[in-house]
């Protein structure tokens, strides 16, 4: 429940379906197939499940994504930024020259539009997250290098 609530009040900041829809739309549980994350995206063993319609995903892409321990994102950036929200488990965010920062189940993140960095599990425990992220120019995301085990040991 807490991750539809998350999901609903960041895309509401984000106006999503706000210029296509004129009722309220329900996008139910299990209405889009679980997809494994591209191993181009990520490294490890990741599940990504779309929260809502491809028409809506013109706003904002919303996934949540759950993370195997060890797993994580590429480097990558959001022109637009991109709000994570902790549903379950621990997880390291980590901002391009800087630690890696615990979040856990709960917790909000905001990474805001240019910022270099990755996310994922910690290496013994999952973590799964609702992540939103507004599109810019038809854009939303800009995958980058894989982080190496060396760089994701030292968090």
């Amino acid at each position: 429940m807490k991750k539809i609530a998350a999901a609903a009040f960041a895309l509401s900041m984000t106006g999503a379906g706000a210029a296509e829809a004129e009722n309220i739309q329900i996008t139910h549980n299990g209405a889009t197939p679980t997809r494994a994350g591209a191993a181009s995206q990520f490294t490890g063993q990741v599940l990504i499940d779309g929260l809502t319609t491809p028409e809506s995903a013109k706003q904002a892409g919303t996934g949540l994504v759950t993370f195997a321990p060890g797993a994580r994102t590429v480097w990558h950036s959001h022109p637009a930024g991109q709000w994570l929200f902790v549903t379950s488990g621990k997880g390291w965010v980590r901002e391009d020259g800087q630690p890696a920062r615990e979040i856990k189940a709960g917790d909000a993140v905001w990474i805001p539009a240019g910022v270099k960095h990755w996310h994922g599990a910690t290496d013994v425990t999952s973590m799964s997250h609702v992540a939103v992220t507004p599109v810019h120019d038809g854009q939303n995301v800009t995958w980058l290098e894989p982080v190496s085990d060396a760089q994701y040991a030292r968090q």
